[in-house]
């Protein structure tokens, strides 16, 4: 617990402090009047994409609804592509963290990911690093090339093995 709590630990004070402002004190989302580096933010204009909002049955911290909100901020997505999940028993960190995430809101999250996500007509080209070949004698000396070799073991995890029924409502 204390691990996610602490976390804020790692921001700077200033960008804490500014998303404080912006969101729990002056309620700039809703109230319309949110802009990042002077361009209003704007989620009536979000239209190509699905919309997927979280809550935990027992979030001590982001009251009942408070997600589920973002369906009347969004207008501009069709309501055909708009889903609520209800995390039962799942606290404010248990919908992102721990057996819970994994359980029950993960599979969740990830087939709506895979139902929503845009499909590739075509396989994309692979790209593969030529070797660069020496200088002449007289030449200048170039920048190093940069070397693409294969993803490491570690960089690709496995997903978690339970997956339950998806509890997606509309």
């Amino acid at each position: 617990f204390y691990d996610e709590y602490n976390a804020v630990l790692d921001m700077p004070a200033e960008y804490y402090l500014d998303t404080i402002r912006v969101v729990f004190q002056d309620f700039a989302l809703v109230n319309g009047t949110w802009e990042v580096h002077g361009e209003p933010v704007r989620p009536q204009d979000i239209k190509t994409t699905a919309l997927l909002t979280v809550e935990g049955e027992k979030d001590d911290i982001s009251g009942a609804g408070q997600t589920r909100a973002a369906h009347g901020l969004c207008t501009g997505i069709d309501r055909k592509l708009q889903f609520h999940y209800d995390a039962i028993g799942a606290g404010h960190y248990g919908i992102f963290s721990g057996r819970r995430w994994r359980e029950n809101v993960y599979p969740v999250v990830r087939d709506f990911i895979a139902s929503h996500q845009v499909r590739q007509t075509a396989a994309p080209a692979k790209v593969r690093a030529k070797p660069v070949a020496k200088p002449a004698a007289k030449a200048t000396a170039a920048e190093p090339a940069l070397k693409l070799g294969p993803t490491s073991p570690a960089a690709r995890k496995s997903s978690p093995r339970s997956s339950p029924k998806s509890r997606l409502a509309k």
